[in-house]
């Protein structure tokens, strides 16, 4: 299970990377057709949108599965590590329930939803930029799952970033 998150992780970061290129070339030529042209551009201000909207989705799911997240633990550090685990556990179980309800489940009904919608000025369907919901929600519940397992079999600490040993 290690090995297959060491690849996703590199897959997801040179993805991140990629979507902040195309997010900088796009907003590049924007500014450069408005501000040297005087002529703006119809479609990068729209595409430079929903690059930035993947970029924050996908960039999120791997800052989680790095456990970068925002985490207030304070009063957690200061019990017994029996309760720390639990109560990494009981995080682990509700983001995994948040990811599969709100973003893989209701995620898919948006971009169904949307699927035949046409972006004004891209030759893209609007489910295209929904699509990236249950996208990041699967990679968000695959990182659960995984440091979820972690946890319990006590290869991670339940309340530190970073990643285990092994698993």
């Amino acid at each position: 299970m290690t090995h297959l998150k060491q690849g996703l992780d590199a897959a997801l970061k040179w993805f991140c990377v990629g979507l902040f290129a195309a997010l900088v070339l796009v907003v590049v030529w924007q500014v450069f057709t408005r501000q040297v042209l005087s002529a703006p551009s119809t479609w990068s201000e729209e595409l430079a949108k929903y690059i930035f909207i993947w970029l924050g989705l996908f960039g999120a799911a791997l800052v989680f599965g790095e456990r970068g997240h925002i985490a207030i633990d304070a009063v957690v550090r200061k019990l017994p590590q029996r309760w720390q685990r639990w109560n990494a556990v009981l995080g682990q179980v509700v983001i995994g329930a948040f990811a599969a309800l709100v973003l893989v489940y209701g995620g898919w009904q948006v971009s169904e939803l949307a699927w035949n919608q046409n972006l004004p000025g891209l030759p893209l369907n609007v489910g295209w930029l929904y699509l990236a919901l249950p996208l990041s929600g699967a990679l968000v519940l695959f990182y659960t799952a995984y440091h979820l397992v972690a946890v319990v079999r006590g290869v991670e600490n339940a309340t530190t970033d970073g990643e285990p040993d092994a698993i």
